[in-house]
């Protein structure tokens, strides 16, 4: 079995779906798991739908629901030329279902409501792709992911239960290949034990892939994007960027962790812990090879890679006493962060200052200076940026520092980050 997983991007419209068809058809006799994300940004506008409901604006509501069954109902138009296909009558129900939320009570937990309505998304989008694939005689089975991936109770964020997962993907989604070739399914939801809908939180449907394919004991995932592959740096601030062939699990964590747009490491733990290859390719170009991440390191230096913040902040804390920075006052810094909920980038200390760096947007600097301001004098510098290099060089750090001011520097052997301004 191979899993693979189309994201929005690549179901946004009526010939992207044809699209996706047309990659599974050079796959014509292999078991496949196949996981869809919503369509297009379908999942932005039940957000939407979730704030509208959770204010009673009943008019915002309404229209958004209609905004969205038009969007989907323009898609089926085009793949299926007449109305008497069942999966009119399979939308039109769904989307009656939402409108009449509105007629009941608002949860007290928001974020369970918001795991019943935008999971709405995913159970949309395979439906229809799945209605189209069988449509075009392809051998499919439209499964549940509400029925088969197992969570707690964490709404917006559902822990997996990897032994009760692992039994549902062998007694249902397994045996599916009996009498079919394809099992599609939703990615980013999943149910708990009362069967109250989930969903798996930032990269979600990736993680689908990553858990399916564990529980499944797959041959390799395959994510499909519309880039080539895994890039050494984001096109938007980085000419002549480098597809990067093949690198080890533990490369792709580190520059996940470093703020590197690549695949969650939620998604490449359980394919690590069972050996399973995974493989970033293009829809657009679905013959070419794409890029591989597996166990082996062997390549990992060949290509330096480079991970860029914007919008970065530097604080830097200096006990009023003139004190030493000890485990004492770190303590306390960090207690103090902790209730702001900042998230560090990067630290550093010396004998007498704590420095960290932040996304400038996601901390208040006037509640911050508040909470420090008897204990400590801070200083603080804005509109930063943050730059990580994996597998640096000198000709690599004077690439990207040249002509800015140095504020910050950190090396390891194969780490260089630079906060410039």
């Amino acid at each position: 079995m191979l899993v693979f997983k189309f994201g929005g991007a690549s179901v946004r419209d009526a010939e992207a779906i044809k699209n996706v068809a047309s990659i599974l058809s050079l796959y014509p006799s292999t078991k496949l798991t196949v996981v869809v994300s919503a369509m297009g940004k379908s999942t932005n506008k039940l957000e939407e739908i979730v704030h509208a409901l959770e204010s009673k604006n009943h008019a915002v509501f309404s229209g958004l629901v209609d905004e969205l069954e038009a969007f989907h109902l323009d898609i089926m138009a085009a793949l299926f030329p007449e109305k008497h296909y069942k999966i009119y009558q399979t939308v039109e129900e769904l989307f009656d279902g939402l409108r009449k939320r509105m007629e009941g009570p608002f949860s007290e937990n928001t974020s369970f409501e918001y795991d019943q309505i935008v999971s709405l998304g995913e159970v949309l989008s395979s439906q229809i792709v799945s209605s189209y694939l069988i449509e075009q005689d392809f051998s499919v089975r439209w499964m549940d992911a509400r029925k088969i991936i197992r969570t707690n109770h964490t709404y917006q964020e559902g822990k997996v239960d990897w032994t009760k997962t692992e039994q549902l993907v062998q007694e249902q989604l397994i045996p599916a290949f009996q009498d079919a070739n394809i099992v599609l399914t939703q990615g980013f939801i999943g149910h708990t034990s009362e069967g109250f809908t989930t969903t798996l939180g930032r990269e979600g449907s990736d993680y689908t892939a990553g858990i399916l394919a564990y529980c499944g004991q797959a041959e390799s995932v395959t994510i499909w994007k519309d880039v080539p592959g895994m890039l050494n740096a984001d096109p938007k601030y980085f000419a002549n960027t480098k597809k990067l062939e093949a690198i080890s699990f533990k490369e792709a964590i580190e520059l996940s962790y470093y703020g590197a747009s690549v695949i969650h490491p939620k998604t490449i733990q359980p394919l690590q812990n069972r050996n399973i290859p995974l493989y970033v390719k293009s829809f657009l170009d679905p013959t070419a090879d794409g890029t591989i991440i597996h166990a082996s390191s062997s390549k990992d230096h060949l290509i330096p890679s480079y991970i860029f913040k914007f919008d970065q902040a530097l604080y830097s804390f200096t006990p009023k006493d003139f004190s030493f920075i000890v485990e004492e006052n770190l303590s306390v810094i960090f207690g103090k962060l902790s209730d702001l909920n900042v998230k560090i980038n990067l630290m550093q200390n010396s004998a007498l200052s704590f420095s960290i760096l932040v996304d400038q947007k996601k901390v208040k600097r006037e509640e911050l200076l508040h909470l420090f301001q008897h204990e400590y004098e801070v200083k603080y510098n804005e509109n930063l940026s943050l730059v990580t290099i994996r597998h640096y060089d000198d000709a690599t750090i004077q690439q990207v520092t040249e002509g800015k001011e140095l504020l910050v520097q950190q090396r390891t052997r194969h780490t260089a980050r630079f906060v410039l301004k």
